[in-house]
């Protein structure tokens, strides 16, 4: 994603908060009285950061690679459990497509490893349930702000998920990823009414792949005796509007 549109997105709620802040100074401090369980819909976009902690072929190592994002989509629906003083407790299930890639320029240090730039070009198509915490330090009919926190589980969904390996010696270079996931979810939630403006990130928790394997027989020497080794972690920003009843 963008940084300007990061960036756009951010002032955008750091404005809203302090509007809301402004209306709630301004304005009686009346919440309505609502119901003990709210659902609702979002939809949105998102920005894979693939942060490559190692990548590297036979023990070597690969030098300066480069995180590509890309924007991919969300759809998500959710329960609201509101306890007291503002507090409340919300579990989601989504449905998230990511996209994003990895670059490897063809350097002196790295022309022993590969053939020429490399590229690892990743779509990952998931189904998450994060469960929230979340407080609502403005609660105004009928503005609202809420801060939130909380564990998020990922599965990967295969057959809709794909990597593409080009550039590298080693032909037809699979992966395979954990099939579950584990990150934390923070973020910052603002509502006019029953619709509200979702601002999150998700922050991995550990290293997404199990293990890299490739095709040896169509693979020269003496580059079909290599191991690839490739360990990752996806955080994931996202944007996304939708309706609560």
């Amino acid at each position: 994603m963008n940084k300007k549109v990061v960036f756009t997105v951010i002032g955008t709620v750091m404005l809203a908060a302090c509007n809301l802040q402004a209306q709630a100074t301004l304005t009686p401090m009346v919440t309505l009285k609502q119901s003990r369980f709210n659902v609702g819909v979002k939809a949105g976009f998102n920005s894979s950061m693939f942060f490559t902690d190692e990548i590297s072929i036979n023990g070597k190592e690969l030098e300066m690679a480069q995180n590509n994002y890309k924007v991919g989509y969300l759809a998500a629906v959710f329960c609201r459990f509101n306890l007291k003083k503002h507090h409340f407790i919300q579990p989601e299930l989504s449905c998230n497509i990511t996209q994003g890639s990895v670059s490897i320029p063809f350097t002196l240090a790295n022309s022993e490893l590969i053939k020429e730039n490399a590229l690892i070009k990743k779509k990952t198509t998931t189904l998450d349930l994060p469960i929230l915490y979340g407080y609502k330090f403005i609660d105004v009919h009928p503005y609202g702000m809420a801060f939130f926190i909380g564990p998020k589980i990922t599965w990967i969904w295969k057959q809709h998920s794909s990597t593409e390996f080009t550039g590298f010696y080693q032909q037809e270079i699979k992966e395979d990823q954990h099939p579950l996931q584990y990150s934390g979810v923070i973020g910052l939630a603002v509502n006019v009414s029953n619709i509200f403006f979702d601002f999150r990130y998700e922050i991995g928790l550990h290293n997404t792949i199990r293990s890299m394997n490739y095709n040896s027989s169509l693979t020269e020497s003496p580059y079909n005796e290599g191991k690839i080794q490739l360990q990752q972690r996806k955080n994931i920003l996202s944007f996304s509007v939708g309706v609560i009843f």
